[in-house]
């Protein structure tokens, strides 16, 4: 696997897990694990990252 492969598909994968987020937070879900329910911040943080993530993985593909 390529350098460029590689950044292609992990900045997809993060694009989407921030996706995720998005939709958690658009459409108010709930999440629990283990019985601890898990606040909507956590998801504004989560999509932060993976979003930044995703952007400098696929920029990279960009940039060739």
């Amino acid at each position: 696997m390529t350098d460029k492969t590689f950044a292609a598909l992990a900045g997809a994968i993060f694009a989407l897990v921030a996706l995720v987020h998005l939709v958690r937070i658009a459409m108010g879900w709930s999440v629990v694990i283990g019985g601890c329910p898990i606040p909507m911040w956590a998801s504004w943080i989560g999509f932060a990252v993976t979003a930044g993530l995703a952007y400098f993985g696929l920029i990279r593909v960009a940039r060739g």
